[in-house]
């Protein structure tokens, strides 16, 4: 039986797997169990750029995420596989320079207020880190049943269903990562 095959029966599983070792390495990284002398440290110019071009990857992961849901709805199958994957790939680059920052310098400290800090910005960032944390596993397996399968079966699967709750969850968890990133960044 070829990869994708085994794949093909072990969604769920295989999901489940990829979303433990990647939050395993985002819970790792928040709490600086990774050595920060362990990974090459870029010019603090480029660590400093990795907030502004987190959020512009973010905005424009919600353009893709809303394109591919307008896509499916019309029924334009290969515009919305390239639109989803792209937000994958955006999703991936984001993680990627966001684990790269925080490994070396922990998460960012909030610089505003008190009172806003306890009922606005935490609150914000709990939503949001939440629904990051729902949604691994949902685009994951999304992502692996519209991988293993052919386009004509998707329908005789839970693809359509788990992927309109993943989609919304993701451009929330999306937005309120800019507001979150707005707060550190532009506000205060």
């Amino acid at each position: 039986m070829q990869l994708e095959g085994r794949a093909r029966e072990h969604v769920p599983a295989l999901a489940g797997v990829l979303s433990v070792v990647s939050l395993a390495l985002v819970f790792g990284a928040v709490l600086q169990l990774f050595p920060a002398g362990s990974i090459p440290r870029a010019p603090a110019w480029l660590i400093d750029a990795i907030p502004h071009v987190n959020a512009l990857i973010s905005l424009v992961a919600i353009g893709t995420i809303t394109a591919g849901w307008r896509f499916i709805k019309r029924n334009e199958i290969a515009k919305h596989r390239a639109s989803m994957l792209t937000s994958l790939v955006l999703f991936v680059t984001f993680l990627v320079l966001y684990l790269y920052k925080v490994t070396l310098l922990g998460p960012t400290p909030f610089p505003g207020p008190e009172t806003v800090y306890r009922l606005v910005y935490l609150p914000l960032l709990a939503i949001h880190i939440g629904l990051a944390i729902v949604c691994v596993p949902l685009l994951y397996y999304v992502l692996l049943l519209a991988l293993t399968r052919p386009v004509a079966e998707l329908p005789n699967t839970p693809h359509r269903r788990v992927g309109r709750v993943a989609a919304s969850l993701w451009l929330i968890s999306f937005s309120l990562g800019v507001a979150v990133y707005a707060q550190l960044y532009l506000l205060y």
